[in-house]
């Protein structure tokens, strides 16, 4: 198959993520792969060369000119490509390739990567998704969001974990908490802040290492010093070898309002992190986790909660490394063999019925 991937840019983030081990692993299996960047062309993550790679324009910046050239040059590049099987991720990237596809008809798939009811324009979206010949959802839950005619085009295939990922650390751990992720209002970093000025008070010689870039960053910092816990937060930005720096930490938290599946976390799990999470919407987490079998669930928001569980684990750290152990299970049941596996039989399958006469 010719397979074209549709996403903003491929700078630092999850469905970027995904993208890239799907894109990788599809190319190895003898399929033909583009990656089409509607505004952008920065690419965060280690390719195949056999991937092409085509930038359809900058970001628009809300002018209606930029947006039309864009579908304009998306257009040009599908119309190259019409054997192709296109796949868009998120309803903004879908809008724009659903209007550069009018009256070309490629067989169309959109993943959907997050909480839907976090959406903004909804009727929108649903006449966006209702274009598409297959709905990909990370969780049951997200696929459950939707009206019973987009169900009926869907399917849940989660996130795969990466291939070659270090091996889990074995040995003392360090007293650290680490989180990895957008400095945006969904990842609830507030939240995490006063939870661990919470702990901080039993613990002080942990500290707290933040990792990725956003926004919020001044607002976050200064929230740490009204905590007065600034000296023990370490801001780390986005980090290409965020594992190897991460490997050795004493926990890894999650804190977030809403998720689709994090493949931070996936990835915190699969080299053996102890993981405390938030149990919010989609249902990625609890995907993942079975509570206090391979990680701990709190409820969303729930700063003393989450702040107990940092304790837990820092006074028992046989149990925390148990939890590890059984996390790093996760790499066989989320490989990238078996999820890239499930994404090609959809494809083949929408591919097939549109050649039916």
């Amino acid at each position: 198959m010719k397979i074209i991937f549709v996403m903003v840019n491929m700078a630092g983030g999850g469905a970027e993520r995904v993208i890239s081990i799907l894109a990788n692993r599809f190319v190895k299996l003898g399929n033909q792969v583009a990656i089409l960047m509607t505004a952008g062309d920065t690419v965060a993550y280690e390719l195949d060369p056999a991937i092409e790679l085509f930038c359809a324009g900058s970001v628009s910046g809300g002018s209606m000119k930029k947006r039309l050239q864009r579908i304009q040059n998306m257009r040009r590049f599908l119309k190259k490509n019409r054997d192709a099987v296109i796949v868009s991720f998120g309803p903004g990237t879908s809008f724009f390739t659903v209007l550069a596809d009018l009256f070309l008809d490629h067989p169309l798939c959109i993943s959907e990567r997050n909480d839907p009811a976090a959406c903004g324009h909804p009727y929108l979206r649903n006449l966006i998704y209702a274009r598409a010949d297959r709905l990909v959802f990370q969780t049951e839950d997200a696929m459950q969001s939707f009206p019973e005619k987009l169900r009926k085009k869907g399917c849940v295939i989660p996130n795969p974990v990466m291939e070659g990922l270090p091996s889990a650390f074995v040995g003392e751990r360090e007293k650290t908490i680490v989180a990895v992720g957008r400095l945006q209002p969904q990842k609830n970093y507030g939240m995490l802040l006063k939870a661990f000025g919470r702990f901080h008070k039993k613990y002080p010689e942990y500290s707290l290492h933040i990792y990725g870039k956003g926004e919020m960053l001044e607002e976050l910092q200064k929230e740490a010093q009204q905590l007065q816990i600034d000296t023990a937060v370490v801001w780390e930005g986005f980090r290409k070898d965020v594992l190897s720096c991460i490997l050795s930490a004493g926990m890894y938290a999650l804190p977030s309002n809403y998720e689709g599946i994090s493949n931070a976390l996936l990835e915190a799990m699969a080299i053996g992190l102890p993981v405390i999470s938030t149990d919010c919407p989609i249902g990625g987490s609890k995907m993942c986790i079975q509570d206090g079998k391979n990680g701990l669930l709190v409820p969303c928001g729930e700063e003393e909660k989450f702040a107990k569980a940092m304790m837990h684990l820092a006074e028992d750290r046989e149990y925390a490394d148990a939890l590890g152990k059984e996390a790093a299970n996760i790499r066989s049941s989320f490989s990238e063999e078996t999820i890239s596996q499930k994404w090609l039989e959809e494809l083949s399958e929408i591919r097939k019925q549109r050649r039916k006469p």
